[in-house]
């Protein structure tokens, strides 16, 4: 049965498959404006095969993606970002020239400027603002690529483990950042491994089990009638049984 609801990011029966592995399974689920999705589940559970197809650098076998009721092809780049686990920038290009090629290609308006020095100096980088990609460090370029997709203003946010490589100062603006994304009404996916970083910051939680979701709802919802039992007992109870 299809998925008919009228915003938001909206996904039908989403399935890939790499030769004979079968590593998304018919996933449904949607996202609202102003809401944060945490993506959790063991490795090979199929949450990067997720966001590459969200993304479209996946071509799913099957399956609808939509935004605000309206089905996403090859145009989906406008929707969405996506911020990878590997954090690949053009080696040639420096900080500042990235952020300039995304405000040409998204064609932002003259304000863009502005709005690219303060994601700079919020993320710790504005000193690395002529340093070209290649000499960047790991959480530098993520800290970039976080810049870059915030500065595009995508309605649709994908990141995928974006804790990785950040210092703690940099994950502290990063979970600020996504409050305020929610506040504007944009709709966020987060995938990582760090249940006690979903808690804090997701609203709901969707746990992929080899490519199939098998629980997805609030903390709340998760956690009613698990006699006490932490997110993290949950979690295990919910993907070993």
């Amino acid at each position: 049965m299809a998925v008919e609801q009228p915003g938001g990011l909206w996904v039908q029966d989403l399935t890939k498959r790499y030769g004979a592995k079968l590593a998304v399974d018919r996933l449904s689920f949607g996202v609202s404006p102003g809401e944060i999705l945490g993506l959790a589940g063991p490795n090979g559970a199929g949450k990067t095969t997720t966001l590459l197809s969200l993304a479209g650098l996946l071509r799913p076998d099957r399956g609808l993606i939509c935004w605000a009721g309206r089905s996403l092809g090859p145009e989906r780049a406008r929707a969405m970002a996506l911020i990878s686990e590997t954090p690949e920038v053009y080696d040639m290009l420096t900080v500042w020239e990235h952020l300039v090629f995304v405000a040409r290609s998204c064609r932002l308006d003259d304000g863009w400027r502005a709005t690219a020095e303060e994601l700079l100096d919020r993320l710790s980088i504005a000193g690395e603002r002529d340093t070209l990609g290649e000499a960047l460090s790991k959480g530098m370029r993520q800290k970039l690529l976080v810049a870059a997709a915030v500065l595009a203003g995508t309605p649709v946010l994908l990141l995928d483990e974006p804790m990785i490589g950040l210092d703690p100062r940099g994950q502290r603006e990063l979970t600020t950042i996504l409050r305020e994304l929610r506040e504007q009404g944009k709709a966020v996916i987060v995938s990582t491994h760090l249940l006690s970083y979903i808690e804090d910051l997701c609203d709901r939680i969707l746990i992929l089990k080899q490519g199939r979701a098998v629980a997805l709802g609030t903390i709340a919802e998760l956690l009613d009638g698990a006699d006490g039992k932490s997110l993290e007992d949950r979690f295990l109870e919910i993907v070993e049984r």
